[in-house]
């Protein structure tokens, strides 16, 4: 970069406690709306947001109130992490990560990932994607109409949180053949799909669908799963509900795994809570400029082309936020 002094994680951690959030999460919605009105996603049919937990940060000792507990199987304390809801655009050939939710001390996964969801929607616009994608533990019927209040449909896994429900798919689907069969690469997929299921008391719909796959390796292995959803049969058929269900993945392997192991969301260098949710946003924003330029082509626009410690010192002065005048 050409700086002739070198600094190090303590000022970083107290730079980014100055940053403004807002500014930031609104610099990556702008860089998502702008790759679908450039075609980015032109290929695919359905536009998916998928939401998922993760910790970050482990440690010995608890260095913040952010830090929660690490748990073994005895319900002893081994350590203390941070932990965090992403939100990523998923279904599309690209996997973008958009938005992150920590949460802490009396909260939850489950309310962090409604809180990111609704904000993701009410920035991207009702109209950007078609469907949300999640774990069981989401499958909950103030969840599912909330999703479906922002206009959206739902693909949800089915677990044995909804047991009702989970015992008279599988009591069904046990007793007759495959709806469909197709081939996914090397792996051969059948899939069980029925749209008639009784809702639970809860829950406002008027049927559940429910669908099964099971994924055979060519190893041997087989994967299968069972998940719900409120698209109907005209609308969405088994083979793009079975694609829809496993983007769930993508936020997995291409969202934690890469920022994990490729862009330091481990690496927590000031426990801080601003500091902390900056860093993280940088890393999301990253992880989506670079697909969509190695994978897409995104205008550059008119200004002229910069040299990269150029672009890194622009993007931190936009980032700040002026100090209270008052």
């Amino acid at each position: 970069m050409g700086v002739r002094m070198s600094f190090g994680d303590d000022v970083l951690g107290y730079f980014t406690e100055r940053l403004d959030v807002e500014r930031l999460r609104r610099a990556a919605v702008g860089v998502v709306r702008q790759a679908k009105r450039n075609k980015a996603f032109q290929e695919s049919r359905w536009i998916g947001l998928a939401i998922d937990g993760t910790g970050a940060g482990r440690s010995r000792e608890k260095k913040c109130e952010g830090c929660r507990p690490i748990r073994n199987k005895k319900k002893e304390i081994v350590g203390y992490h941070h932990t965090l809801v992403m939100v990523s655009v998923v279904g599309t050939g690209l996997s973008l990560p958009l938005d992150v939710e920590p949460y802490g001390p009396g909260d939850s996964e489950y309310a962090a990932g409604q809180r990111l969801l609704q904000r993701a929607v009410k920035n991207l616009g009702s109209r950007f994607a078609d469907y949300s994608v999640v774990d069981g533990e989401f499958a909950t019927a103030p969840f599912l109409h909330t999703v479906g209040d922002m206009g959206m449909k739902v693909v949800a896994r089915l677990k044995g949180n909804l047991p009702e429900l989970s015992q008279a798919a599988q009591q069904r689907f046990a007793s007759k053949p495959p709806d469909r069969k197709f081939q996914d690469g090397r792996d051969r997929v059948e899939i069980w799909d029925a749209d008639d299921f009784d809702p639970w008391d809860t829950l406002r719909w008027k049927t559940v669908r429910v669908i099964r796959y099971r994924q055979h390796k060519p190893d041997g292995k087989v994967v299968e799963a069972y998940w719900l959803t409120d698209f109907s049969k005209s609308e969405a058929g088994s083979q793009a509900l079975y694609r829809m269900a496993k983007s769930r993945w993508e936020i997995e392997n291409q969202g934690f795994n890469d920022a994990k192991n490729r862009y330091g969301l481990e690496h927590i260098c000031h426990h801080q809570p601003n500091s902390l949710l900056i860093n993280w946003l940088i890393i999301a924003l990253t992880l989506t400029l670079e697909r969509l330029y190695r994978n897409r082509y995104l205008h550059r626009g008119s200004h002229r082309v910069l040299e990269a410690v150029d672009l890194y010192r622009l993007l931190w002065i936009s980032l700040g936020r002026l100090p209270d005048s008052s």
